[in-house]
């Protein structure tokens, strides 16, 4: 029987390695680091993560790559049928109807979150967030709320390399800002976007930990600023809780990963 070959596949095969080897770096790699791994020459790998960065698969920072938001957002097409999202479709939609507003759940990839369902508020005011869209985690309250819910130095690593754009006037952009509002996260047990990434749009979030501790995903509840409750308290945050809480028990048993950090 002949064999035959598909042509470029040895030279896919060589990004599909590398691509890998990101992803299951313990820390995020530098391109020497790649290349010791993967047992190609330094200059291969420079190519190849440049390509990569070029499409949106890898995003350097700081001279270490991470996972890309294409790539997330390629993936995000094939999880109508994720674990994560089947299994707390319940909680979700128990959420948005408590809240009347709209419930995003969302996991994080690099120095975003990647929205992997999104339940839209009733009302006639629709927001342009959409499955597989992302939101940076040091703007959004399903990043701080991610971030608080890091292990020190997780969060450590993972803040040295975030690039604090100024989204809005309100955003954080300075490390020590950061770490006082993820601090103020920690302690209240829920994470605020105060119109950081989108006037008009204030946000309620927390984080979902798995059986050890580990943060893998995050709920946020979003409302418009001209209809927030009087009380958040009452409206948001202790519905928030409350799935929060139930989320607790289906985490502990799900193959989910913390990914993206």
């Amino acid at each position: 029987m002949l064999e035959t070959k598909v042509a470029g596949a040895a030279a896919f095969a060589k990004f599909m390695t590398v691509l890998q080897a990101v992803a299951d770096a313990p820390e995020p790699p530098t391109a020497a680091l790649l290349a010791r791994s993967c047992g190609y020459p330094r200059p291969t790998v420079y190519r190849i993560v440049a390509a990569l960065a070029e499409q949106g698969m890898v995003a350097e920072s700081g001279g270490v790559y991470r996972l890309g938001t294409r790539l997330m957002s390629l993936a995000s097409r094939a999880w109508s049928q994720f674990d994560l999202r089947a299994a707390l479709a319940p909680e979700l939609q128990t959420l948005r109807d408590a809240t009347g507003e709209t419930v995003h759940l969302a996991v994080p990839a690099g120095t975003e979150m990647i929205y992997i369902d999104k339940l839209e508020s009733p009302g006639p005011v629709r927001m342009v967030s959409r499955v597989g869209s992302s939101v940076a985690l040091h703007s959004s309250a399903v990043g701080k709320a991610y971030l608080a819910a890091l292990d020190e130095p997780a969060r450590e690593r993972l803040l040295r390399g975030l690039p604090l754009d100024a989204r809005m006037p309100g955003t954080v952009t300075s490390l020590p800002a950061l770490r006082a509002v993820l601090a103020e996260a920690v302690a209240r047990g829920y994470a605020m976007d105060n119109e950081e990434n989108e006037a008009g749009i204030v946000c309620y979030g927390v984080a979902l930990c798995d059986a050890a501790g580990r943060p893998v995903a995050g709920v946020s509840v979003s409302t418009l600023l001209f209809r927030r409750r009087d009380d958040p308290q009452t409206a948001y945050i202790e519905p928030l809780l409350r799935l929060r809480d139930a989320a607790a028990a289906k985490l502990a048993v799900l193959p989910v990963s913390s990914g993206g950090v």
